[in-house]
């Protein structure tokens, strides 16, 4: 326990000397969530990803500017390969860690392989879902590493840029428990508590659930964070996070449904930013569930669901309806041209006398609070199902119910992790995946066949070509039906300039240097 409490005292530590003006601005953010862990390797849920960026690094960065982004040097100066399977890494020297320790190839090292060699249960799901292809990394000398794949890989950038890969010190780690010179799961749950990075901000206060406090790391590699103190509070209901930004408790807020944006708007202290999240709000349908193995069911259920009418009515007409699984930062794998999803009651009608359903309840579980307009969705859905006959009824409880054998419907996430198909739909959906790990989805030989060419192909068209397979089974055995990608924004002073990235995951609070400004006084 000391040497926890010493090591965040460390990473707390701050210069003082020279900060004035802008340099020395605090800021508090009311948050719709706060995580109840800070570990970017096991972490994948869109509370989480909030955290992350001011505090850890990955080997390549990109622009987070621009939609599809542009590879950049991040804690690695250049990378090539050397072999069809084996990338070779050459760090950036001079990196120092929050708790003061300097970083080398065995961080690294240390860093990748607790994800590719995952003994950790938590990062084992992690390591499954999207990184399952990587086999090692290795040291060649303290400032070069290599990292070794099974199969030659298509996505080498972008699979190294994910947040589960950010690197963390191994010493520390090791140190936070037992013995010194073993990584223990329970290091890994004491790390998760207090977290060391090379990022511009150190998380120098955690309250699970509640508050992250950053503050200035000035021994940072890059450009300096433009604030001294971040401090992000747990407020859930809507209408209190406006509050607190209203009477100046908090200077900025998450999460402001559309309906809400009229009280921002009236109120000339404050503004809001928003955009289309690279998120799609999604119902899960589980395929194994006794009253729903008959996909004409599930068919139905679909069907049955007019999601313009949700955007119009919870969205203002600002969230985007999908006609398949697709996103335009997919670049060339966008393909709005799949027809995978629709609104057809009449068809549902048919296909649910054609299954002979006798009328038995359906039901819907949700979160009250954890997505923006689930609860409403929710209620609106069982409302459609009536009209066609389905009886159907909201469950809500804030437990998760997506990996219970008795869950048939609920609403969920479904992140872009990445800007691939495989870093929305597949980390979801793909063989072995999230899914299929939790038992409500199976995949056979022919699915995997046809995922093992999307995945591996390097030609865009092959790949094309196997996503559109993969939609059309997806349209004929549905496991899910992406409702939307909703339309968040956050609510801020006047005088604050901040938007959300297009470049970044879902969700990111960016304040490293450049992200935020202020107007003048």
């Amino acid at each position: 326990m000391l040497r926890l409490l010493v090591s965040t005292a460390l990473a707390a530590g701050i210069a003082a000397a020279g900060i004035t003006g802008a340099q020395a601005r605090e800021l508090k953010v009311g948050a719709a969530n706060v995580a109840k862990y800070l570990d970017p390797g096991r972490d994948h849920s869109n509370v989480g990803s909030q955290f992350y960026y001011n505090t850890f690094d990955t080997l390549i960065d990109k622009d987070h500017e621009k939609i599809g982004g542009e590879w950049r040097p991040g804690l690695a100066t250049e990378w090539n390969l050397v072999s069809p399977k084996v990338m070779e890494f050459k760090l950036r020297q001079g990196v120092t860690f929050q708790n003061g320790e300097a970083m080398t190839a065995d961080d690294v090292v240390f860093s990748l392989n607790r994800m590719y060699q995952a003994t950790f249960p938590p990062y084992m799901v992690r390591s499954k879902d999207r990184l399952n292809n990587f086999e090692k990394a290795e040291k060649v000398d303290d400032y070069t590493v290599r990292i070794t794949v099974k199969r030659e890989e298509p996505l080498w950038e972008t699979l190294v840029n994910l947040q589960q890969v950010m690197i963390i010190p191994e010493d520390y780690t090791k140190g936070l428990t037992g013995d010194p010179n073993v990584a223990e799961d329970s290091d890994y749950e004491a790390f998760s508590m207090a977290p060391v990075g090379t990022g511009p901000y150190a998380i120098s206060e955690f309250s699970p659930g509640e508050r992250v406090v950053y503050t200035r790391f000035d021994n940072f590699w890059g450009d300096k964070a433009p604030l001294e103190k971040v401090s992000v509070i747990h407020i859930p209901e809507t209408a209190s996070r406006i509050t607190a930004l209203k009477t100046g408790e908090v200077d900025m807020i998450t999460n402001v449904a559309p309906d809400q944006l009229s009280l921002i708007e009236a109120d000339p202290s404050i503004k809001a930013a928003g955009s289309v999240t690279p998120l799609f709000h999604v119902m899960i349908m589980n395929t194994n569930h006794p009253k729903l193995r008959d996909p004409r069911i599930r068919q139905a259920l679909s069907l049955a669901i007019d999601r313009d009418a949700l955007n119009e009515a919870l969205w203002l007409g600002k969230a985007v309806v999908p006609s398949t699984h697709t996103m335009k930062e997919y670049g060339d794998l966008y393909m709005p041209e799949l027809k995978t999803f629709e609104y057809n009651p009449e068809k549902a009608r048919e296909l649910l006398k054609e299954a002979g359903y006798d009328g038995f309840e359906i039901t819907y579980d949700t979160d009250p609070v954890y997505y923006t307009n689930g609860l409403l969705a929710a209620q609106a859905i069982v409302e459609m199902w009536a009209q066609v006959g389905i009886k159907g009824k909201v469950n809500v409880a804030e437990k998760w119910t997506g990996n219970s054998k008795d869950m048939m419907t609920r609403n969920w996430s479904n992140p872009m992790y990445f800007a691939d198909p495989f870093g929305s739909f597949g980390v979801m959906w793909a063989p072995d995946a999230a899914s299929e790990s939790e038992g409500r989805f199976t995949t056979d030989e022919a699915y995997r066949k046809t995922w093992d060419k999307f995945r591996f192909s390097k030609d865009v068209a092959d790949r094309r070509a196997a996503y559109a397979e993969l939609m059309d089974r997806i349209k004929q055995d549905p496991p899910v039906l992406p409702l939307y990608r909703p339309y968040e924004s956050w609510a801020m002073r006047k005088d604050i300039a901040w938007a959300p990235k297009p470049g970044h995951i879902p969700y990111v609070l960016d304040f490293r240097a450049g992200a935020i400004s202020f107007a003048s006084n």
